[in-house]
């Protein structure tokens, strides 16, 4: 049988660490670049996860609304699009101790420029009682079954006709709220109504608003129009 001399088997063993070394080499290089590669491809992933929050957050369009009555804090508050009335409420820092919100929809989405007006407990209570015994305020009605209107019969605003009549499908809640025994209440309940349900196909609808009967629907028959 041969034999390897010294020298040989010298060579042979250093043939053999060079073959490990090669191969340990070569797969710890290539764990490696697995790795590296793995490490590029997650933070690829949060930068691009990162750029889309950020532009989906630019892209999201802001509105303001003007919120006032019984609000910790009135004023103007600006709200992300599609926002609620509860989430103006929040803004404005919340409802005072006598706020009256059993007739208002939190859940109603907002537009940009939107007007919000939360009554007190005792503003309803009044508006009640003007119900019950027909309190007139601010307009009245002659024997001879004519209207005459206060100073506000001369506006221009959106709501109000050439007639002097207020469209009921376009008023704003303050021009609402010149009607007789309409105030901030009752005038918040026929915006939400008509956005609720669409516009007021005839006068005779608004008695469909909570809080609007018989004796107050006599009141303002011929002071409001649709249009």
């Amino acid at each position: 049988m041969y034999e390897f001399s010294k020298k040989q088997k010298i060579i042979i063993i250093l043939i053999g660490i060079i073959l490990i070394i090669a191969f340990l080499y070569y797969t710890y290089a290539k764990d490696e670049n697995m790795l590296l590669s793995e490490e590029l491809e997650v933070t690829n992933t949060t930068e691009n996860t990162e750029e889309n929050e950020n532009t989906t957050q630019e892209e999201q369009e802001m509105i303001v609304v003007h919120v006032s009555g019984a609000v910790n804090k009135e004023g103007i508050v600006e709200l992300e699009e599609n926002s609620r009335i509860s989430d103006a409420i929040d803004k404005a820092e919340g409802l005072k101790e006598n706020a009256d919100t059993k007739n208002i929809n939190l859940a109603f989405k907002l537009e940009d420029g939107m007007k919000i007006y939360i009554p007190t407990i005792e503003e309803t209570a009044k508006e009640l009682e003007e119900e019950n015994t027909n309190d007139k305020t601010q307009n009245y009605i002659t024997s001879s079954g004519g209207v005459v209107q206060g100073e506000n019969s001369t506006s221009t605003s959106s709501g109000k006709q050439k007639t002097g009549k207020i469209n009921i499908n376009t008023a704003t809640q303050t021009e609402l709220e010149t009607l007789p025994g309409i105030g901030p209440s009752t005038s918040l309940k026929i915006v939400n109504y008509r956005e609720e349900n669409g516009d007021f196909q005839s006068i005779e609808q608004i008695k469909e608003v909570s809080g609007i009967g018989d004796a107050k629907y006599e009141n303002i028959k011929d002071l409001i129009c649709v249009k």
